[in-house]
């Protein structure tokens, strides 16, 4: 039975061989990529049931997503494939830092022309979490609709919502539009978890307790904020209007190769962690954990790990 519906965009991914602008780059390899695909791999990793939903093209790349759907034992019955749309996908290169050029392909990609109707044929029965992305709402107008009708649908079923805000300014028509859109989504939610970058923006306010409280005081219960280098931080308002905080400092990567995929590595572990019903702490050194383990290795999704491995990086660190 599904544990866990999340919905976004997977595309195609050309990852760089060698080293040099991408327009000079003569040899790439090809892999899947998508941030709510990143997190439905890092949680299925974990042992829970997953099902994604969105929609691919009758392509080679939609054929590559469904076919690693079915490898990592990802339910993908809610995956339609169009005709008429195509897969988006995007280049990335190589850096010694780890942050590397990326360029993308996915203007009226098929993800963005997701069906409500086919949304109506969701089984939610059952379903612990639905896990929503900002990136679907700002590739369209039946991707905004499409985030709000699963969320209507969720709360009918009484569903925890879980919420990355994935800021992608280049999507959206405008950046008003976006912080409006997104804080309007944020507000239906449960839990929303922005990095320190996004907050922000959203929300005006520099210091992460304040960034929590525009939230809170608009009804969502928790808000749990990525601050990379700095750690991560949760508040939430328990039952009786009690206020638990905890903060998790940053567990470094043995080395970094990409940190493309890292937040959604830590949106994974938090993910997890609640379908398991861990403490806010130990959600919060869950998604450190993985970030940091995916940063360790090129692409998006490959380096995402196993409990056992996670385990294992945490007693290296000397912090389980």
């Amino acid at each position: 039975m599904t544990e866990l519906l999340t919905v976004g965009e997977p595309m195609g991914l050309f990852i760089a061989q060698e080293n040099g602008a991408l327009e000079d780059v003569e040899h790439y390899s090809s892999r899947i990529a998508g941030a709510d695909l990143n997190v439905a791999i890092g949680v299925a990793r974990f042992g829970h049931q997953v099902a994604f939903i969105s929609q691919v093209g009758d392509d080679t790349f939609g054929r590559q997503i469904k076919r690693r759907l079915e490898q990592e034992k990802i339910d993908s019955q809610y995956l339609t494939v169009s005709k008429e749309w195509k897969t988006g996908f995007m280049l990335k290169g190589l850096a010694a830092n780890g942050r590397p050029a990326t360029d993308y392909y996915r203007k009226g990609s098929a993800a963005a022309h997701i069906s409500l109707e086919k949304l109506d044929q969701v089984d939610f029965n059952g379903v612990k979490i639905l896990h929503l992305g900002g990136i679907l709402a700002g590739l369209s107008e039946e991707g905004y609709q499409a985030t709000l009708h699963l969320i209507k649908r969720a709360r009918e079923h009484q569903i925890q919502i879980t919420f990355d805000p994935n800021l992608r300014p280049t999507i959206w028509d405008s950046e008003e539009l976006m912080i409006e859109r997104t804080n309007e989504i944020a507000k239906l939610c449960d839990v929303v978890m922005p990095n320190i970058k996004e907050g922000g923006i959203l929300t005006g306010e520099k210091d992460v307790q304040a960034m929590a409280d525009f939230y809170l005081k608009q009804g969502v219960k928790q808000v749990i904020i990525n601050m990379v280098e700095n750690g991560s931080y949760s508040k939430r308002i328990e039952e009786q209007h009690q206020v638990h905080e905890e903060r998790m400092p940053e567990l470094k990567p043995d080395q970094i190769v990409d940190r493309v995929g890292a937040g959604d590595g830590f949106v994974a572990g938090v993910v997890s962690g609640k379908l398991e019903s861990l403490n806010d702490l130990d959600c919060l050194r869950r998604g450190s954990a993985v970030g940091a383990i995916q940063m360790e290795n090129l692409g998006d999704n490959e380096g995402l790990p196993t409990k056992a491995e996670v385990t294992g990086f945490l007693s290296g660190k000397g912090v389980i």
